[in-house]
């Protein structure tokens, strides 16, 4: 063997092999919408989107009522935080309610149907006792509590009717009836025209289309043919086709539709078309929170049906689209809640919570953006009122409870574990650090290791 210089034998190089091919780079827009579908799969997806989502709603809707309702207090000469202190009040109860909603189980929710339906019924029918009712912008559906409070039980209505259909149909489901048009129509659609009577009463036909809304909500996830559907769909129409043709005040709401500038006239559509300045001087980001110019009394119901015009004027079109996103997350929780579950009664709840927060919010933003008449119904969680938000944060607490029953859901947080609040078992304590080192070092002495 040939030696070096220095009397060395030469280094043997190996012999490299051919280069195996890297492997390909992943798409970083696939390997995010692997992880995103990822995250949309897990079991607890849909209680962190119903509770997280419900809270952002409401605490935004908290500050926009503050920013909103400011300059109507000081016009009627009472504090500029007047309206804030009553809703951050509602919004207090409205949590203790989705708590214990939340926790309730749900053959308790069932029973509570029937009770909350009888005292929402009446309720509805003391509102039109001489006396008793109060009417606020010409519908009388309220109830003066004392003071400056007042509550109005339509809202309750639609609980009311969430809970009840939901178990009326679960019942007959078991029974297997709802093969038979006339158990899925009996007696719920009675009842159903029953609260819409007492509504209409009083003038309220933005309440009654919601709890038309939930009818067919219910009827659709009972598995309605599409002639019974469409029957009653027609009936339902005919209907509020002669309400809307005999009263002035909702022909000129209909006339409103898509106007760009106040008219002269009997039908000014003066809100209508000031809520559509709010929303175009807005801009991406808006013109900063609390800087609004149409809330300076030209836009009326500022801080209750047009909050969010003044959502858009003053956090943009950035803002608007987050509470578009926050309400469809909503949306779609609810819906994957009631697609997943084997219980009847969860099923039809669910569906009957999604309908209502849904078509409440697409009604009243619908108006806003001057594509639907304006109906007078409040932005679910976010308006001021605290008679449509304390019913509304029990509905959220049903879904909760709902998407807790969920067997992988209930796996899931049964897994994991406790952060504050309870102790470790004695058997499950970590060894402290230097009685751990104490033990390696006698094991190196008894090895021979220095």
């Amino acid at each position: 063997m040939p030696s070096s210089r220095t009397g060395r034998p030469p280094v043997q190089r190996a012999v490299r092999g051919p280069v195996a091919p890297r492997p390909p780079r992943e798409n970083p827009f696939r390997a995010l919408h692997t992880r995103a579908r990822r995250a949309w799969d897990r079991p607890l997806t849909a209680y962190y989107l119903i509770l997280g989502g419900s809270a952002l709603i409401t605490v935004l809707g908290l500050v926009m009522v503050y920013s909103a309702s400011q300059i109507t207090a000081l016009q009627m000469s009472l504090p500029g935080s007047y309206f804030f202190r009553k809703q951050l009040l509602a919004a207090a109860i409205g949590t203790v309610l989705l708590l214990v909603a939340s926790r309730m189980p749900v053959r308790l929710h069932r029973a509570l149907a029937y009770p909350i339906l009888a005292g929402a019924v009446f309720l509805m029918a003391l509102v039109q006792v001489p006396g008793m009712g109060v009417e606020v912008n010409g519908n009388q559906n309220w109830i003066a509590l004392g003071g400056s409070f007042q509550i109005q039980p339509s809202e309750f209505g639609k609980l009311a009717l969430v809970l009840w259909g939901a178990d009326l149909l679960a019942r007959k489901q078991d029974k297997r009836l709802l093969t038979q048009w006339k158990h899925m129509l009996v007696p719920l659609v009675p009842a159903a025209f029953m609260l819409l009577g007492l509504i209409m009463l009083g003038g309220d036909m933005g309440t009654a289309i919601i709890l038309t809304a939930i009818l067919f909500g219910l009827l659709w996830l009972a598995g309605a043919p599409t002639r019974l559907f469409a029957g009653v769909l027609s009936v339902a129409a005919l209907i509020g086709v002669i309400l809307i043709r005999t009263s002035p005040n909702r022909m000129a709401r209909l006339a409103c539709l898509g106007a760009t500038e106040p008219q002269s006239g009997p039908v000014d559509c003066w809100q209508a078309v000031h809520g559509i300045y709010a929303l175009a001087s807005g801009g991406i980001f808006g013109s900063g929170l609390g800087a609004s110019v149409e809330k300076w009394g030209q836009l009326p119901e500022a801080h209750t049906d047009f909050i969010f015009a003044v959502t858009g004027e003053e956090l943009g079109l950035a803002g608007t689209l987050s509470v578009l996103a926050l309400f469809a997350a909503l949306g779609y929780a609810g819906i994957r809640v009631a697609g997943r579950t084997e219980d009847p009664f969860v099923r039809y709840a669910a569906g009957g919570v999604t309908t209502w927060i849904t078509a409440q919010a697409v009604i009243n933003i619908g108006a806003v953006l001057g594509l639907l008449p304006i109906a007078g119904v409040p932005l679910p969680l976010f308006s001021y009122g605290g008679s449509a938000l304390l019913p509304t944060m029990f509905a959220i607490g049903l879904l909760i409870a709902f998407a807790r029953e969920d067997p992988a859901a209930r796996m899931a947080l049964a897994m994991r574990q406790p952060r504050f609040g309870k102790k470790r078992t004695r058997g499950s304590q970590r060894p402290r650090r230097w009685n751990t080192m104490r033990r390696r070092a006698a094991a190196a002495r008894s090895s021979g290791e220095r």
